[in-house]
């Protein structure tokens, strides 16, 4: 996979990240991780950057360099009663495979959060839920493709902002178990 360079593509201008552009609870969320000097990496763009194809448009990557931060409902977990709601981190070309998810949490049933859900849990919308830093501690699955990367773009709070991470660090820091939960595509 190659990433495009910046004269390769025609993304629109990021501003750099003045601690002004990074939400206040994510940028805690870093310190609290010891991972500060990411607040310095967030990049903000005028366009919308809350699908996948909109992140990869404005930042000029491949589409599965972009990291999905989805929050799914998992029923029938050993020892819990009614949802529990589990963050699956994908790349951004592939669509989470339900079944897979399902089994690797060993779940009865996993379904998609409804937004109220998902701002609850994490503390932030749908379209800038960021990797790490979440209001809840949910479990965290994450997808084996995305160590294809030497980096990839995540969320960072906001539909607008998104920041570069090494996968391998990415999943370290969002304590995710790796899987393999991506639809095959047969």
């Amino acid at each position: 996979m190659r990433t495009m360079s910046t004269s390769e593509t025609t993304a629109p201008a990021a501003t750099e990240a003045a601690p002004s552009v990074v939400l206040p609870r994510f940028a805690e969320a870093l310190q609290a991780l010891g991972l500060g000097e990411v607040t310095a990496r967030v990049r903000k763009f005028p366009e919308a950057t809350r699908t996948a194809e909109e992140a990869a448009a404005a930042v000029g990557c491949e589409l599965d360099a972009i990291v999905k931060s989805l929050i799914f409902a998992a029923h029938g977990l050993p020892g819990t009663e009614g949802p529990v709601p589990v963050l699956v981190l994908l790349d951004g070309a592939s669509r989470a495979d339900l079944d897979q998810v399902r089994d690797a949490l060993g779940a009865t049933k996993v379904t998609r959060a409804k937004a109220d859900l998902v701002r609850e849990t994490t503390g932030y919308a749908i379209g800038g839920v960021p990797p790490f830093g979440h209001r809840t501690r949910t479990p965290v699955l994450a997808d084996r493709r995305l160590l294809a990367h030497a980096e990839v773009w995540a969320a960072a709070g906001t539909p607008h902002t998104v920041f570069p991470m090494a996968p391998a660090e990415l999943v370290r820091h969002a304590g995710a178990t790796l899987v393999d939960v991506r639809e095959s595509s047969e």
